[in-house]
């Protein structure tokens, strides 16, 4: 059994199992209880995830998407005006559908660049590594396995190059703006002066809107959710009977934040691994993802917090969608 399995051997394997429960069992007794987002991502949650990205209800693919393969050659010009030689690397890449059209542009104008992507699913790694260089021809790829700031900082220990950092698909939102502000400071940390961050955010638009990208009429989001329990059952060797959970997802338009959570139907008692028993109340939930909406002034005064300056932006058609070319002071 790995969760996080590398190259080299098990050991890593070993820690992350034990990462993996203590987190899970410091989250249900907790009070409210809680499980990290970032577990959300098995084989299966991998598979689910992609499901999301293509469902009619969840826009925020198609915006970024549309920004990406309609304004390429622009987001292209502001990244060479800076520095012509430069490495490219996408924290928590998944498929690299969309940074695929920036790689190909480059590529095709003859710019030596190598792509690092990072995420903490070995099955994405793997797969960007076996099949990038034969979709974007020439392209030379480091998949780096791992926690995002150590891979930013294993980046610069393979190559001397300046730093295009991509952080895309509303991932800043995961965080609430206190700690989007703390990652931002960190990532600021692990950047050279001049290098780049291009990150993606999502804007506050009409709540029905946004409400339903995380509750789709075909309940993918919902199986995505709950598949966080079959993970635990799993690897945990947990009890949770699946069929007693539903997916409730909510929406405040003056915070900005959407938040999910797993529902109990009913009272129960769960068993992970033969010994740990957690307790539930009818009703009682488990909050497990916050996807935070922004504006763009919320955007300006959080670069400017941070040790960014803004070089610009970019809309999708309906700017529902932004995305933002910050560089490291």
């Amino acid at each position: 059994m790995a969760i996080y399995r590398n190259q080299t051997g098990t050991i890593d394997d070993v820690a992350a199992d034990n990462k993996f429960y203590e987190d899970v069992i410091e989250g249900l007794r907790s009070d409210p209880k809680y499980l990290l987002s970032k577990y959300f991502y098995d084989k299966e949650g991998d598979r689910l995830f992609q499901e999301i990205m293509a469902s009619p209800e969840y826009y925020l693919t198609n915006c970024e998407m549309e920004i990406f393969s309609r304004q390429t050659e622009a987001i292209a010009m502001v990244l060479l005006k800076q520095f012509s030689d430069f490495d490219i690397v996408e924290l928590g890449a998944g498929d690299a559908t969309k940074s695929s059209h920036l790689l190909n542009y480059l590529r095709k104008l003859g710019v030596d660049i190598t792509y690092y992507p990072v995420d903490i699913s070995r099955n994405v790694i793997h797969h960007l590594e076996t099949e990038m260089p034969s979709r974007i021809p020439g392209l030379k790829v480091h998949g780096l396995n791992g926690d995002y700031f150590d891979m930013i900082s294993r980046s610069y220990q393979v190559s001397d190059k300046r730093k295009v950092i991509l952080f895309l698909g509303s991932s800043i939102g995961n965080f609430t703006p206190e700690n989007a502000t703390r990652f931002l400071d960190t990532v600021h940390e692990h950047l050279l002066p001049g290098d780049i961050l291009l990150t993606g955010f999502d804007l506050k638009k009409d709540p029905r809107q946004i409400l339903a990208a995380y509750n789709d009429t075909g309940g993918i989001t919902k199986r995505f959710n709950l598949n966080l329990l079959t993970r635990i059952n799993r690897e945990l060797h947990a009890d949770f009977d699946i069929k007693t959970f539903g997916h409730y997802p909510v929406y405040d338009p003056v915070t900005g934040a959407c938040r999910s959570y797993l529902r109990s139907h009913i009272k129960q008692e769960v068993t992970i691994n033969g010994r740990d028993l957690i307790s539930f109340e009818e009703n009682e939930s488990i909050y497990t993802e916050l996807s935070q909406k922004y504006t763009v002034s919320d955007t300006d005064r959080l670069a400017a917090e941070t040790g960014f300056s803004s070089i610009k932006y970019f809309f999708d058609s309906r700017h529902w969608f932004l995305d933002a070319i910050w560089q490291r002071v």
